[in-house]
């Protein structure tokens, strides 16, 4: 996704019966044909459909002149599928010497580290889960608690998409491909790199803090008069300017706040104090009076994302057609953003096999001039 957002010629390869997660909702409340649902959009716009079966030997031989004309393959099969169905990367490669073969697995691939837990299948839960993430996420003193949004898929993907496009480069510079393989589960210990060093310098297991930070105060989630606000006031400089901007300056040379150190031994006062001054006040007042001057933020919902000019003005809510139905639909853009090179615009996501004779006549065009 990330790729083809920012250009490139994404082909999703799919069976005859298609990915199972067009069957996913929401649809439109008008749509007429189910091709695919919210979800299956947002993460497949700006692609192309091919269908093959690759246990057949046709399927198998447009396979492989798709490779010969590509820079990279991706997949996300358990360990040794693609090996079972001879599309393993040393064939490939043979093929085509120059060609990224990427692969997304929960536990990575035997070539760069064999491990008992290669052949296991996974899902965003459970790499949340081993990775240390739930451990440190959900209310001080409560149950492990996965995050919100899918995060055990959407960051290795991310690591993936920054694997393939450092080995394009290095192929372009040498001619040679070469394999990228991203574990789920490392990808999840990657990002949860604060536990780690925690750990790796006190031997101290830190766990969940809720809405605080176990190294920084002021740095938190506080209630005001319509809503939650975050404030970050953790560095002497900061403070001081919260409590001048709250008309209590002299908090600033107060013992209990008047250093790092002394604020995070008194957290919770530290809260207390600001809280007596937030719940009296709208996100928006408190945003006037401080975010010029500090890191804060309103804690907001889907529905204020959709009213947000500044997302609008970015390009970070799309609206996209959707097949079967009058109405536009909406997904989120890309964040990232090139001077030189602006991204124009998004296209849908493909319906099955929407692109099967475009992509054959193309290759087949390809060959002919080859």
């Amino acid at each position: 996704m990330l790729l083809a957002d920012l250009g490139a010629d994404v082909i999703k390869v799919e069976n005859p019966t298609g990915d199972p997660v067009r069957k996913i909702g929401p649809h439109p409340d008008d749509d007429a044909i189910k091709s695919y649902g919210g979800y299956f959009q947002s993460v497949n716009r700006n692609k192309r459909s091919l269908v093959l079966n690759l246990k057949t030997p046709e399927g198998k031989e447009d396979f492989f002149e798709l490779i010969k004309q590509s820079d990279a393959i991706v997949e996300n099969f358990r360990a040794g599928v693609m090996d079972r169905l001879g599309l393993s990367y040393e064939i490939i490669q043979a093929i085509n010497p120059a060609i990224v073969y990427a692969s997304v697995r929960g536990f990575g691939d035997p070539r760069s580290g064999e491990t008992p837990l290669n052949n296991r299948p996974a899902m965003d839960y459970v790499v949340q889960a081993m990775g240390g993430l739930m451990s440190i996420t959900g209310p001080q003193g409560g149950p492990p608690m996965k995050a919100g949004p899918g995060v055990g898929d959407i960051f290795p993907g991310a690591m993936a998409a920054f694997g393939v496009v450092s080995a394009l480069l290095s192929a372009k510079m040498t001619g040679k491909g070469q394999y990228v393989d991203v574990a789920m589960y490392d990808a999840i210990v990657s990002l949860n790199e604060r536990i780690v060093y925690q750990y790796g310098y006190t031997g101290v297991t830190p766990t969940s803090t809720g809405n605080s930070h176990p190294l920084w105060s002021l740095y938190n989630t506080l209630p005001t008069k319509d809503g939650y606000i975050c404030i970050s006031a953790t560095f002497d400089h900061e403070w001081q300017t919260l409590a001048k901007t709250m008309g209590q300056p002299e908090l600033a040379s107060d013992p209990r706040f008047a250093t790092a150190d002394a604020r995070l031994a008194n957290d919770q006062a530290a809260i207390d104090v600001v809280t007596e001054w937030t719940k009296t006040r709208t996100r928006a007042e408190i945003v006037a009076a401080l975010s010029h001057l500090i890191s804060v933020g309103p804690v907001q919902m889907a529905h204020d994302l959709f009213e947000d000019p500044h997302l609008r003005t970015r390009n970070m809510i799309v609206e996209l057609e959707h097949p079967g139905s009058s109405k536009k639909v909406s997904v989120a853009g890309t964040p990232v953003r090139f001077l030189g090179t602006p991204i124009d615009g998004h296209t849908r996501a493909p319906q099955l096999g929407e692109h099967t004779n475009e992509v054959r006549e193309q290759l087949l065009s390809r060959k002919e001039r080859s």
